[in-house]
């Protein structure tokens, strides 16, 4: 097969994007090759070159970066027996990962090569525009959530029972957040959460219980009898400044003292011996580490593609489209650093 391929290629650390050609890849075993009609941006893309030499210092350039990938399967590799070819779909791309850590895998391209077990079928009535918000905050929040090494909780099902336990989720109405606390209540937990006001409504709506302005001075004793005498689950400290107040709330609840944060460079400063609260402990989320568990494939393939097409869970935030074409990619990357909130950015391709 042989398709003409284009993609938005990272010179070297430092340089501005680039549109240009690239190689079509086809899929090696358990992989499929998707071609992409909406691509979503997350902060980590548009990383200065200092911040990339920290954070993926593994890179190897020309890259292509680029994580959300929503579009249709144009070919799959041996042992793809799940996925054929003009699916629909929506996938975690892993171009960046240290483990893959190839061009052929970054979602800012025409055709991306994506493992199997992190692509899910999505009904027709979801556009792939709206589909593709999902991916890198999906897993994120499942990392952290399911992840024996994290909370551990109860994985998502179609007909979960009520835990009778709650889990706090602070910053709930982020791209993480809106995942979490749909997570949570599928896995049958109740769901106490954070939110500006404006957003009450929103997260409500996902299936929080109740929503404390997170920038409230007695957030922390608000959520305190919120939770009441529901025995927590475990915490999800989501955004700067987030993870200090949901330490804080762990230590006074009854229940799982696992608190994981997405803001890792807080729990390095959590762990000092002065920050330190007894009893509770504290972890910080790799958004990329289900790929090679069993949390991975429990959400992409198990889960989530019969959740959409029964409504029970929604590709939260709202998608808002910047434009068409990979070379406005670099614009949704300047207008992302200027804060959005229940929404996620949106290019078509």
């Amino acid at each position: 097969m042989t398709e003409q391929n284009l993609a938005l290629w990272l010179p070297k650390r430092g340089a501005r994007f680039e549109v240009g050609p690239a190689p079509y890849t086809p899929p090696a075993p358990n992989e499929v090759v998707v071609r992409a009609r909406a691509l979503a941006v997350n902060p980590v893309d548009g990383m200065p070159g200092f911040a990339y030499r920290f954070v993926v210092p593994w890179l190897t350039y020309p890259a292509v970066v680029g994580s959300d990938v929503a579009g249709e399967v144009v070919e799959v590799g041996t042992g793809v027996t799940r996925l054929r070819p003009g699916d629909r779909v929506v996938g975690h791309a892993f171009g960046v990962e240290k483990s893959q850590n190839r061009a052929a895998e970054g979602a800012f391209q025409h055709y991306v090569v994506l493992m199997q077990h992190m692509v899910a079928p999505i009904p027709d009535s979801l556009p792939f525009t709206q589909a593709a918000v999902l991916p890198l905050t999906l897993s994120t929040a499942a990392t952290g959530l399911f992840q024996q090494d994290h909370l551990g909780l109860a994985l998502p099902t179609a007909d979960a029972p009520e835990r009778h336990e709650t889990v706090l989720v602070w910053g709930a109405s982020t791209s993480v957040g809106s995942n979490a606390v749909q997570l949570v209540r599928n896995a049958g937990y109740r769901v106490v959460a954070t939110a500006s006001p404006r957003n009450f409504d929103y997260v409500k709506s996902l299936g929080a219980a109740a929503v404390v302005d997170r920038q409230s001075r007695r957030a922390v004793d608000e959520l305190v009898r919120a939770i009441g005498d529901s025995p927590l689950a475990g915490s999800l400290a989501i955004g700067r400044g987030s993870l200090v107040p949901t330490v804080r709330i762990a230590s006074r609840t009854e229940g799982s003292k696992r608190v994981t944060s997405t803001q890792t460079e807080q729990v390095t400063r959590l762990r000092s011996p002065r920050a330190r609260r007894p009893g509770v402990r504290v972890s910080g989320i790799w958004g990329g580490t289900l790929k090679d568990n069993e949390v991975g494939p429990a959400i992409y393939a198990d889960f989530l593609p019969a959740a959409l097409a029964r409504g029970t869970y929604r590709a939260a935030p709202e998608a808002v489209v910047v434009g068409n074409g990979l070379d406005r990619i670099p614009e949704a990357l300047r207008r992302l650093k200027t804060g959005v909130s229940a929404k996620k950015l949106v290019v078509t391709v």
